[in-house]
């Protein structure tokens, strides 16, 4: 009796790649990565990469615009940058964005940290507890000084 496992290949590289392409952005690192384990030889996984790439499918750009869309709101620029960079986005492009960020750090900051405290620290200990929350999503310690110090209506 034969076996009737299905022996029918999956789906290409190009069709895999194109269906993590559809839920979110992808840089090529990030897709190098996920498709390597189905690739049969490297080039053949350069040689999808650079399809898709020249096609526009594959773009830093966009890729570094999605993030900043959907992070931040709720983390501070070197959070952002940091994730950036993982994502193995240009460096040029992670400067810029950078840049960008520096511009509303610190009324972002103060979204965040009305959202979560609300109130002025009273005690040395929640402030140190703020401080800590604040810096571990990605705001700096300037930034922070800056929103600790003085009201929070004057800028």
């Amino acid at each position: 009796m034969v076996n009737n496992v299905s022996s029918k290949p999956g789906p290409s590289l190009k069709g895999r790649a194109l269906k993590l392409l559809a839920f979110r952005e992808h840089t090529r690192r990030e897709l190098e990565k996920k498709l390597n384990p189905h690739a049969t030889s490297a080039g053949e996984l350069a040689l999808v990469l650079d399809q898709l790439e020249s096609k526009g499918f594959i773009s830093d750009t966009r890729v570094v615009g999605s993030v900043v869309h959907r992070r931040s709101n709720k983390l501070g620029t070197s959070r952002i940058v940091n994730e950036l960079q993982q994502k193995g986005v240009a460096p040029a492009l992670v400067s810029q964005a950078a840049a960008e960020l520096k511009e509303s750090e610190l009324l972002r900051a103060r979204a965040v940290w009305q959202k979560k405290f609300g109130t002025s620290p009273t005690t040395p200990e929640e402030k140190a507890r703020q401080w800590r929350f604040m810096l571990a999503r990605g705001f700096d310690a300037q930034t922070l000084g800056h929103l600790m110090r003085g009201p929070h209506d004057d800028e």
